[in-house]
């Protein structure tokens, strides 16, 4: 279904295209200030996961990070990979690499989310 654009899903997607990384729903709202409310900004972000714009990324510290897909849509979505969340800057960032888990008989996976914490190259140096 074909969603009409507005100008508070152009500023939540403009928000997640400058990062260049995940984020949460916390420095989205900083982002694009106070025009929209938070709940507004949960819809935007929950849709854009229905519609394959992006994926869902729970840490382990349990905040929900949001990115941009890439190569997804809403019939096939490729999210199983891993996340790297920095302790430092607290960025969280998807890792190019796919995982494939390995079940019992009998089970099939729909989707897989891990997440390492550590520190990023530049709380590193």
């Amino acid at each position: 279904m074909k969603r009409r654009n507005t100008p508070s899903k152009t500023a939540v997607l403009s928000a997640l295209e400058q990062a260049g990384t995940a984020l949460s729903h916390d420095k989205i709202l900083a982002s694009i200030g106070d025009s929209i409310d938070r709940a507004t900004v949960y819809r935007i972000l929950n849709r854009f996961c229905d519609d394959g714009i992006t994926h869902r990324i729970v840490a382990d510290d349990g905040k929900q990070y949001f990115a941009l897909c890439e190569g997804c849509s809403h019939e096939a979505h490729a999210h199983n990979h891993f996340h790297f969340r920095c302790l430092g800057c607290d960025s969280v960032e998807c890792l190019s690499s796919e995982v494939t888990v390995g079940l019992p008989k009998g089970y099939r996976a729909e989707n897989f989310n891990g997440v390492i914490s550590g520190f990023c190259a530049g709380c590193e140096a």
